[in-house]
């Protein structure tokens, strides 16, 4: 038996992949690394070995011989592939039952099933972006950093879901500080790095080649690059993104904090697509993911890959191990 208490798994979108990678998920790990998963058992897929428990602890005797089930009643039985309306309350409350266990120590940290936004909107006003900030609300943090990560790379964007041509505006030296701390704290709090090593890439090619292609590097990147490395942050840059990933540039870092979505996710995907994992720094408890959407496209038909949920379970249950 674990001698950690158990990671909460929230169902997510019912149509979705979620349930058959759930399963899957737990007949690969077993009680390797136990969790137990909050949702409507008639969600996951036909012959699926499940106990349902009345508590998280019960979930580190059951994960031997069948996936724990913490029974969450959903308004009607789903169909794989169609995301309805009815389903969003119990989405919503399985996350919120799942962060009330990590955060009174029933379970060691919370990884999440992908949801269906508009699913959400449809039929509870979800009035969130994505999982991230309505996780950030639960837990009342202002802000919070996304990281993707594998066993290569950690990257982190510090503008996410954003056009291209309003990154400029968006990054400001606040929001970079801001980034940079947070993603720093969370490498010494959760992942056992008790000096981390973070390069930060230029926000133009070549990192604006001395002002020759942009100039936010000198109007103010490198200075506050400097200006945190006097207060004894561990930071280099900032450097040419296309010099920054490639396996030597990787070894000399910790995390690479980037300027805007795929500027951080192409190399990461590019490396490792199947088994990226998200990870939310800043909250008060644990929290990874998947690196991937519902899949409703292929929802039920036995093809969803669980890699990705199996690394996000087993980087939840490292981070819980070094915090």
């Amino acid at each position: 038996m674990s001698p950690f208490p158990p990671i909460a798994l929230s169902c997510g979108e019912p149509a979705g992949v979620g349930p058959e990678i759930a399963a899957k998920a737990w007949d690969k790990l077993r009680d390797s690394c136990p969790f137990f998963w909050i949702g409507d058992p008639r969600h996951l897929p036909e012959g699926t070995a499940f106990v349902e428990i009345s508590t998280a602890a019960e979930s580190l005797t059951v994960c031997a011989t069948a996936l724990p089930v913490l029974p969450m009643a959903f308004d009607g039985a789903a169909i794989a592939g169609l995301p309805v309306a009815r389903h969003a309350a119990g989405v919503i409350q399985s996350i919120e039952t799942a962060v009330s266990l990590v955060q009174s120590g029933q379970a060691s940290a919370l990884c999440t099933a992908p949801i269906h936004k508009k699913a959400l909107i449809d039929g509870a006003d979800f009035a969130y972006p994505g999982h991230t900030e309505f996780l950030a609300a639960l837990a009342g943090r202002n802000r919070v950093v996304m990281m993707l990560a594998c066993e290569q790379l950690r990257v982190v964007p510090a503008t996410i879901h954003i056009a291209l041509a309003q990154v400029p505006r968006h990054l400001t030296p606040v929001l970079l500080r801001e980034t940079i701390e947070i993603t720093v704290k969370g490498l010494q709090d959760q992942f056992g790095i008790p000096h981390p090593r973070i390069a930060v890439a230029g926000l133009n090619p070549h990192a604006g080649e001395g002002g020759a292609m942009g100039s936010e590097e000198l109007d103010w990147i490198n200075a506050l690059l400097q200006d945190m490395q006097s207060d004894s942050y561990d930071l280099t840059g900032p450097h040419p993104a296309d010099t920054l990933f490639h396996a030597a540039a990787r070894a000399r870092y910790d995390a690479a904090i980037c300027m805007y979505h795929d500027q951080a996710l192409i190399p990461i995907k590019t490396l490792d697509f199947d088994r990226g994992v998200n990870v939310t720094l800043g909250l008060p408890f644990i929290r990874t993911s998947p690196d991937h959407g519902t899949a409703c496209d292929i929802a039920g038909l036995g093809q969803a890959n669980p890699s990705s949920l199996i690394e996000a379970l087993k980087m939840a249950q490292t981070m819980a191990k070094s915090s």
